[in-house]
């Protein structure tokens, strides 16, 4: 992948001095660009240096592969939504509306924001070490989230609705369209289920342990 060529329809931008940070954001932004307009096969460091006024092997530079540069553009998307998810454990016990909020920001994540499809893709290649970033960035959000509740059984509990909302939005935002048609539901169905069982996760006495 580190070998082709710019696509044409991507356009060029004249070339400028850049601190590696710099370089970095102005990829991952561009990355995410080419990520929504045209899938995650578009996401090349090609097309990535095209974008940003940056030459192949500089881009490779700074993020050593095509794949390290997918992965590092999910790390990012998934802290993004750690800060959209801000003080979240507080809105469930206080806002009736909160967990349809909750929920609509994780699947908006996966699916607009394109999430879904490139985690597919980093998991398709086989090349599960450059979830990395994807691993630290989902722990980052497990312990923003605990650090919004204060009883002791926080910890499993948040894991656990982590790992629903997260696996419910990757499914429904890869396959969803197609499982719904099949089963005569509408586009909502999914997120409309999550919605009701969120709070059951996060509040305190909510879910029962699971069985030892």
């Amino acid at each position: 992948m580190e070998g082709q060529m710019a696509d044409p329809k991507v356009p060029r931008v004249r070339r400028r001095k850049r601190m590696g940070d710099e370089v970095r954001e102005e990829a991952l932004v561009a990355a995410r660009r080419l990520l929504l307009d045209r899938g995650p096969s578009a996401v090349t460091v090609a097309n990535v240096g095209a974008a940003i006024g940056m030459s192949h092997a500089n881009v490779l530079h700074h993020f050593g592969s095509a794949a390290s540069l997918q992965s590092s553009l999910m790390g990012k998307m998934i802290r993004d939504l750690t800060d959209a998810l801000d003080n979240v454990v507080e809105l469930l016990k206080t806002d009736a509306a909160a967990p349809r909020t909750v929920t609509d920001k994780v699947f908006d994540a996966f699916d607009r924001g394109g999430a879904g499809q490139l985690a597919a893709w980093i998991i398709l290649s086989g090349d599960v070490e450059q979830l990395a970033p994807v691993r630290d960035a989902v722990r980052a959000l497990v312990e923003a989230i605990m650090g919004q509740a204060n009883d002791d059984n926080a910890d499993a509990r948040v894991r656990a609705a982590v790992l629903m909302m997260a696996v419910s939005a990757f499914g429904d935002a890869v396959i969803g369209p197609h499982l719904r048609e099949m089963l005569d539901q509408d586009e909502r169905a999914m997120r409309d289920l999550v919605t009701r069982i969120l709070p059951l996760f996060l509040l305190p006495d909510g879910i029962p342990p699971a069985a030892p």
